[in-house]
């Protein structure tokens, strides 16, 4: 009978694929039109699918949202990070409108917290493996320890160096990782954050 027709094994499989992939890409479930689109079925067919596979154990739907074992196991929790073009005159500080785009970092991997990215240019960092073009995540604070690498700002003007305060001397010392460079001496600096990562340019 039509009714109990058995679903194809071939659709549910297209479904699970697109889902999973769905997910990984934008870090949500799809809905059920996008999985119609998607697969190219008509929306009451997904919905009676995703019915009968919850049933089978094959992933989860509570009617809105769609779980799969690859989803479940991923524990994709994002942190969603801006990525400022470079390290250029002014604060980090800055509206939305200033950065290239909003990137997700997995939490598992990165950790939590307020970050932001830097898109580095120069060599002044090159011997502490942070070459042109690398992405540094950056956790904001306004404070660092002794030998943290650092966005300071500095007379309006951020930079990206090895922290090392000096207070027998009142001053604080921004050295470059690059021996062909110069020590910045200050008598302070705002620090932006620390950096915590690099994310290496292919």
């Amino acid at each position: 009978m039509a009714g109990t027709r058995k679903k194809d094994p071939k659709i549910m499989k297209e479904i699970i694929e697109f889902a999973e992939d769905y997910f990984f890409e934008y870090h949500t479930s799809p809905s059920l039109q996008k999985i119609a689109d998607g697969v190219g079925i008509s929306r009451t067919t997904v919905y009676r699918y995703l019915l009968e596979m919850d049933k089978k154990g094959m992933l989860s739907y509570d009617g809105k949202s769609i779980q799969t074992k690859s989803m479940i196991k991923s524990d994709y929790a994002l942190n969603r990070v801006p990525v400022l073009g470079a390290i250029a005159c002014g604060s980090p500080e800055l509206t939305e409108e200033a950065f290239e785009e909003f990137v997700a970092l997995p939490v598992a991997l990165f950790g939590k917290g307020d970050f932001f990215i830097l898109r580095t240019h120069g060599n002044s960092m090159i011997e502490a493996g942070i070459y042109e073009g690398d992405m540094v995540v950056v956790k904001k604070q306004n404070y660092a320890d002794y030998g943290d690498i650092v966005v300071a700002l500095i007379e309006n003007e951020t930079t990206l160096k090895t922290y090392y305060p000096e207070p027998e001397n009142k001053r604080v010392r921004l050295h470059p990782e690059n021996s062909d460079m110069k020590d910045i001496i200050v008598k302070e600096c705002n620090i932006q954050g620390v950096a915590k990562h690099v994310i290496k340019k292919l």
